[in-house]
């Protein structure tokens, strides 16, 4: 005998979810809408096809969690996928300082290994810089896990949401491959 297991149960394990519904998409809006209305902690933009739900708090700091849905036709039946997450801004912040910081290494790396082997002077400075940004690339991690960490007690409360908001709507007719 299988368990039965509704597709917000697997929010736990990751931060992606996909809920088949009952609703078409103008319904799922509005029901989102005085969910909303009903509960005054939460606000956010709806739409018919996406919908961006943050927490009211009294600070705000860099790493503020999003629930993001996105609602879709798919073979008749509507589907509502979830994102949680930081705001689109600074995840794409955090992606470019990656990327920018781990191609310095790298190729403050290369310089410093090239002229190292071909006995020239000039690429010295090179592995003292390559240290600074490697701290770099360590301190833009720690911010993001500090980030992560301090934004916990917000994602438990938007991870409700989707459970409270949604769940009553879930489609169990529907066999769900994620």
């Amino acid at each position: 005998m299988k368990p039965e297991i509704s597709s917000i149960d697997r929010i736990r394990t990751r931060p992606r979810f996909k809920v088949y519904t009952t609703l078409s998409p103008d319904e799922y809006a509005s029901s989102l809408k005085k969910y909303i209305a009903e509960n005054k902690e939460f606000s956010g933009n709806v739409n018919r096809e996406i919908a961006t739900i943050y927490l009211e708090t009294e600070e705000d700091f860099y790493y503020k969690p999003y629930l993001s849905l996105r609602t879709e036709i798919d073979e008749g039946k509507t589907v509502v996928r979830g994102v949680f997450g930081p705001s689109s801004n600074i995840w794409t912040m955090f992606m470019f300082l990656y990327s920018f910081l781990i191609l310095s290494f790298g190729s403050l790396m290369m310089l410093w290994f090239v002229g190292n082997n071909i006995k020239i002077e000039d690429f010295t400075w090179c592995l003292p810089v390559a240290l600074v940004v490697l701290a770099l690339i360590i301190f833009t991690y720690a911010a993001a896990r500090f980030g992560q960490n301090k934004s916990k007690r917000e994602m438990a409360q938007l991870r409700r949401f989707a459970i409270e908001s949604t769940l009553e709507f879930e489609d169990l007719d529907v066999e769900n491959e994620d």
